[in-house]
């Protein structure tokens, strides 16, 4: 197959060429980061939380009348033995918040007293000696809390932890060579070390946006009940007996205080919930992304075969003649697959500058990744494929053009 003539042929068709090569420029350029955002956002919905997720549910109480520290501190305690002694439940403990919850109490976290710049941010959650069994994350250096240690704290008072528990993963960020057990740090508002007595396994922020990505597994368990407005039960459910616990609880709860208000819609949620709601928008951005490269995708197939179809009725003379000068089918289909090819590897040359150009603004703009190579791999041969096949109908009926085509008047 000569491939003069076919560049002779599509320069007599520049407006046509130039659309379709743009087209598809276009279309690879946003499918091939499409993809990448998809996979990024699946990558974070399936992140570990660092919790046991089965069997496990969450409460949220509500005081509509306005308790001093010591009566709703009393109120927590009571709802907490109320909980415990449920059938169904196997653990219970309070929080300020819980990983994935979206929002919460996160500190700077310094080495040092004087230091002005933080070394990393972290999630605080406000636990006692229940809250890693009732979380289901596990203990790997240290001890937990005793219960004498765990006391309360108003919403408004600042930070006091003078022993704490810490992820693994701040751990690490704060000291990188060595242990960080028995290490000081500071979290607490009075300047005052915290002293770190225990390292858990994973366990994830309640912080899930992409801005968090840095600090999404970095946690300190402070021994005090947060009193206040309302708090967060975490409740552990008997293996096979969440159902149960999620009926019984809020129950028992009601039955220590009807002066309480427990949220019909988010009141009680299993983990599952939790996690779907966390992770309601990656969803939404990846179905999103993958409608829109679907659609981009079928627009230039119809593009391609629209133009290839047009092309083809307005040569049927000139097939006609090469049909007649003995020109073979297979030299027909040739020729349209080539020259459609030629086009389309015009449109993904430049799709590929287009595609870095804006992963690269993403990358600025939106604090997003690079686009590792595969990707436009994938979009180029996505693409190469996508217009053989579309151009090999049209270029089908041309094939079939009979040479008598060539004696009809144009």
């Amino acid at each position: 197959m000569h491939i003069k003539p076919i560049l002779v042929a599509l320069r007599r068709h520049k407006g046509g060429t130039t659309l379709i090569a743009l087209q598809i420029a276009l279309t690879l350029a946003i499918v091939c980061n499409a993809l990448f955002i998809i996979q990024q956002r699946l990558v974070r919905m399936d992140r570990p939380s660092g919790v046991q997720e089965s069997d496990l549910l969450v409460i949220r109480s509500d005081w509509p009348e306005k308790l001093s520290p010591q009566d709703a501190d009393a109120r927590m305690r009571a709802d907490l033995e109320a909980l415990r002694r449920l059938p169904a439940v196997q653990d219970a403990s309070a929080s300020n918040s819980f990983p994935l919850r979206g929002s919460g109490w996160d500190n700077f976290v310094r080495l040092s007293p004087d230091q002005v710049k933080m070394t990393t941010d972290t999630a605080i959650f406000f636990s006692d000696d229940h809250s890693l069994a009732t979380l289901g994350t596990r203990l790997i250096a240290g001890r937990n809390f005793r219960p004498d240690e765990i006391g309360s704290q108003g919403m408004r008072d600042p930070l006091f932890a003078r022993q704490i528990l810490i992820s693994k993963d701040l751990a690490h960020r704060l000291f990188p060579h060595g242990s960080a057990l028995g290490k000081t740090i500071y979290v607490s508002s009075d300047n005052a070390p915290s002293t770190v007595i225990g390292i858990t396994d994973t366990l994830q922020a309640h912080m899930t946006g992409s801005w968090a990505n840095a600090y999404a597994y970095n946690a300190v368990l402070v021994p005090a009940r947060l009193t206040g407005p309302g708090t967060f039960y975490l409740v552990r459910a008997r293996p096979g007996q969440l159902a149960a616990a999620m009926r019984e609880a809020p129950d028992a709860l009601y039955a220590q205080s009807r002066l309480r208000m427990i949220p019909k819609d988010d009141g009680v949620m299993t983990f599952a919930q939790v996690r779907q709601r966390a992770y309601d928008a990656d969803y939404g951005m990846a179905v999103l992304m993958g409608v829109v490269s679907a659609v981009l995708l079928v627009i230039t197939a119809a593009g391609i075969v629209g133009l290839t179809s047009f092309w083809v009725g307005q040569r049927r003379k000139q097939i006609g003649v090469r049909r007649a000068l003995g020109a073979r089918q297979r030299d027909i289909l040739g020729y349209f697959l080539t020259e459609n090819l030629l086009i389309t590897l015009g449109g993904v040359l430049l799709g590929v500058v287009l595609a870095v150009s804006m992963n690269v603004w993403l990358v600025i703009r939106m604090g997003s990744q690079p686009m590792s190579p595969l990707y436009l791999v994938t979009g180029v041969l996505m693409l190469l494929l996508l217009g053989q096949g579309a151009v090999l109908a049209p270029a089908v009926k041309a094939s079939r053009v009979p040479p008598v085509e060539a004696t009809r008047s144009v």
